[in-house]
């Protein structure tokens, strides 16, 4: 088309009135002027192929760019005419939805992605020349997840992939991301296996089998007594009771070491500590320190009056073994309640009119039994809480036993007299005890009976409660080693050519073994020539008398009678914490038909004499008052 030659417009007026003529639609219309072609860095994507009719699908709305309005050229240039209107390139599918009159085909096929085409576009980029011959356009490569470059971990996931701590294994990964493993299965239980038989009660419990034994101490070799020197008293000495001085060590304090630092020795609360857990510990293991304060109260809490009389055993075995999970306990309540409530009867006894057909629980609500009576009632109680007991029949060493002197033949064989019970305990341990004996004895000065606990028939080892009971069944002696003892063994005791040393009460009840005591034999020979070793030891290692309520220990005494008996003296003996000993030559001890005696030191100073020691007792022997009680006794020959 040739070029319109525009009139020139020299006045401001003239070009106005060119420009509302322009405006009026009527007259002719000019062609437009083409658009400038669009810049070299940016250019026209190419057509997409046509999208396959697989179903209505909506296109993506493109947003197009704004178009760059040209300058206004100047007066004297004369403005192109505009080309004209070229048709549509291909005509839209008519399964798709029309589209707006202003949209192309060139920007519909730009808007439309591969992935919405379904079709695989190659990563490289492709131009292609515009129909208009305008310049060309590139296009993107197509999205690949893949390429992409994996994310940064997060804070959580960077902890997690260090090195795993306490052994533990890493977690595995994907993609850089933890992946928690699957469950490990829960395997499948074992077969149930058979029940145990039950424990034989002749062979030993194979716990305490396995338990370290600590070899028991032994006191020092006897040596030759030296009777000690007196010491100066001073002025004052009767007004306190001051300890002597310490002696000197003997050694030359010049080359002795450095002191230990105050720094690394214990506190006081710290040495307590250890010593308190210690103690429990032993107690927990040991019968004769064991705190049965628990049952012994429950024990005192129920009189015979109070029992219903239809179910007095149902009853009593409620009441005392229920609230106690230990079989020891529940045994030692058992035992302490027959103490509270069951006499001895003496005098049926005596009279021979004890009543053979009483059963359990009219011995119970009665209040009177003798040793068969005792064993069946602790037995009925026992069973009723589900315990295993069993009532011991045999020969004690109690009322009218009378030991073989020294040259006499030992008594026949007569396993009959008393009885007593054996139970089970903590640890399958069948235990020996004598509910009869513990409830009190019979004074024969008072010619009757005397109610008086004895835990020592409940807390003795079985090896000692043997030294007085012989079972009528040789199954029933219950020793750990599972010794059977001989009847002449078990009638003599230690001394086989001599009577038995004399044991006092209060011996065992201030905490001392008696089978310790030695010598063993009651009679001592002056004239052999010998050194005499007196000793006793405690009931166990870690037996206290200020733990068991007795307070700080007596001063053990040993009462001799000089050379030729024209002499009485007190000589205190030795101790380490387990023996007393005191080793005294045999011509001090007295002339033939004299006794020699162990007593302990109750009185001294007008004061309780517990507490007082060996220095103390010397340094004011022979100026003070003082008194003692016996706890055994030897006789000289």
């Amino acid at each position: 088309m040739a070029d319109v030659e525009e009139p020139q417009l020299t006045t401001l007026a003239q070009r106005i009135a060119a420009l509302n003529s322009q405006r009026n639609f009527t007259s002719e219309q000019k062609p437009k002027r083409p658009p400038p072609p669009r810049p070299a860095t940016k250019p026209a994507p190419p057509p997409l192929p046509s999208r396959p009719s697989t179903g209505p699908s909506p296109p993506q709305s493109a947003t197009k760019a704004p178009t760059r309005v040209p300058t206004q050229p100047p007066a004297s240039t004369p403005t192109p005419p505009l080309p004209p209107r070229r048709p549509t390139l291909q005509p839209a599918p008519p399964t798709e939805p029309r589209r707006n009159s202003a949209s192309s085909e060139l920007s519909y096929n730009s808007t439309t992605s591969s992935l919405s085409a379904n079709r695989t576009v190659s990563s490289s980029n492709t131009s292609f020349v515009s129909n208009d011959g305008q310049g060309s356009r590139k296009l993107p490569p197509a999205f690949n997840p893949a390429s992409l470059p994996p994310l940064p971990p997060t804070k959580r996931e960077s902890e997690a992939n260090k090195a795993p701590q306490n052994g533990a294994k890493p977690k595995p990964t994907l993609g850089g991301r933890q992946v928690e493993p699957p469950p490990t299965p829960t395997p499948s239980l074992p077969p149930r296996l058979p029940s145990r038989p039950a424990k034989s009660p002749a062979l030993p419990d194979q716990h305490s089998a396995l338990k370290p034994t600590t070899p028991r101490r032994l006191p020092p070799p006897p040596e030759a007594f030296v009777k000690p020197p007196p010491r100066p008293i001073s002025s004052n000495a009767t007004n306190g009771r001051q300890p002597p001085p310490v002696p000197s060590t003997g050694r030359d304090d010049r080359n002795a070491p450095p002191p230990v630092p105050l720094s690394s020795r214990p506190s006081t609360s710290q040495i307590e500590a250890v010593a308190a857990r210690s103690a429990s510990t032993q107690a927990a293991s040991c019968l004769v320190c064991r705190d049965f304060s628990g049952p012994d109260a429950v024990a005192s809490q129920y009189p015979r009056e109070s029992l219903p009389r239809d179910d007095p055993i149902g009853f009593l075995a409620r009441v005392l073994c229920d609230p106690f999970p230990s079989l020891t306990d529940k045994a030692r309540a058992i035992f302490t309640w027959f103490h509270h409530n069951v006499d001895y009867d003496y005098q049926n006894f005596c009279n021979g009119t004890v009543d053979r057909r009483a059963g359990p629980a009219d011995i119970i609500l009665k209040g009177l039994a003798v040793c068969a009576g005792y064993a069946q009632g602790y037995e009925a109680i026992a069973h009723r809480a589900g315990m295993e007991c069993i009532v011991v029949g045999g020969h004690g060493k109690g009322f009218g036993y009378k030991p073989v002197k020294k040259g006499e033949a030992v008594p026949p064989k007569n396993v009959s007299g008393h009885a007593w019970n054996a139970v089970r305990i903590d640890g399958g341990e069948w235990k020996l005890l004598d509910a009869c004996w513990g409830a009190g004895h019979v004074d024969k000065k008072e010619n009757g009976y005397k109610r008086k606990f004895a835990p020592v028939q409940f807390t003795a080892s079985n090896e000692v409660f043997g030294r007085r009971h012989y079972p009528r069944d040789e199954g029933h002696f219950f020793r750990k080693d599972q010794r059977v003892l001989s009847w002449e063994e078990y009638y003599r005791g230690d001394v086989p050519n001599d009577e038995p040393v004399v044991k006092y009460g209060k011996l065992e009840e201030e905490g001392f073994a008696g089978h310790s005591l030695a010598p063993a034999g009651l009679h001592i020979p002056v004239q052999s020539g010998d050194i005499i070793r007196f000793q006793v030891s405690k009931q166990c290692e870690h037996w206290s008398h200020e733990r068991n309520g007795k307070g700080p220990p007596y001063l053990l005494l040993l009462s001799i009678n000089g050379i030729d008996g024209r002499k009485d003296d007190r000589v205190p003996l030795e101790t380490d914490g387990y023996w007393w000993w005191a080793d005294v030559h045999a011509r001090d001890l007295g002339a033939p038909g004299q006794t020699v005696s162990l007593v302990a030191l109750t009185s001294f100073d007008n004061n309780d004499g517990r507490g007082v020691t060996k220095e103390e007792f010397l340094r004011l022997k022979g100026r003070v008052g003082m008194a003692w009680s016996g706890l055994a006794k030897w006789d000289l020959e």
